[in-house]
């Protein structure tokens, strides 16, 4: 559109700013908003990863003492009430599992895996957290269980051979030694962590027949 003075541009002007200024500034406030609004998440954030990750190395250090299961235990339940929406609430709870499994509170460390199968924010960490809970009621020579845990919890790539090597001691555990057999070969061919001693328990099962 074409004016012919300066005055009617002018008012051309005042009038589309009457008309359009307040939808303007509230964008461009909603736009501000969002940006700073994103850059306090984003720090927040790393911020609460950079204390969740100093609480975690804290347990890493801990971990050393061979008799620190109750700090483990506390120090865990503080990074899960802390950090709880952080991996790291769940790394501490599988490391205080462990700390209390080999203190001999098989129970407690029980509890602790199913928690963070439960509740971890990531799948793979509960997976793992599923593969040592296994792993420990297999040792408590709760079959049932631990085939039940394998049952709901073996369904990745990535941890299927390890998974593999569990359902070989689990077999081998009833006496299924074709089997076990069987397991173990898989998990070995799948690449499980500690092929060796997968390989061990494959090498010791009895002879078929």
């Amino acid at each position: 559109m074409s004016y012919q003075t300066d005055e009617e541009k002018a008012e051309a002007i005042k009038k589309w700013w009457r008309d359009n200024g307040v939808a303007v500034i509230a964008g461009l406030a909603l736009g501000l908003v969002i940006i700073f609004g994103w850059r306090y998440w984003t720090d927040y954030r790393n911020d609460l990863a950079a204390q969740a990750s100093t609480h975690f190395e804290q347990m890493l250090y801990s971990a050393e003492d061979t008799d620190a299961a109750t700090v483990l235990a506390k120090q865990s339940e503080q990074l899960d009430a802390d950090f709880g929406a952080t991996p790291y609430a769940a790394l501490g709870a599988l490391i205080a599992a462990k700390g209390l499994y080999q203190a001999g509170d098989a129970e407690a460390a029980i509890a602790r895996l199913e928690r963070v199968v439960d509740d971890a924010p990531d799948a793979a960490l509960a997976r793992l957290a599923a593969l040592r809970l296994a792993r420990v009621q297999l040792a408590e020579g709760a079959l049932d269980a631990a085939e039940s845990t394998i049952a709901a919890h073996d369904d990745s790539p990535e941890f299927s051979a390890d998974f593999a090597a569990v359902r070989g001691d689990l077999a081998a555990a009833r006496g299924d030694l074709a089997t076990a057999r069987d397991a173990y070969q898989t998990a070995i061919e799948g690449g499980a962590a500690l092929s060796q001693l997968i390989q061990l328990k494959l090498d010791n099962l009895p002879s078929a027949g």
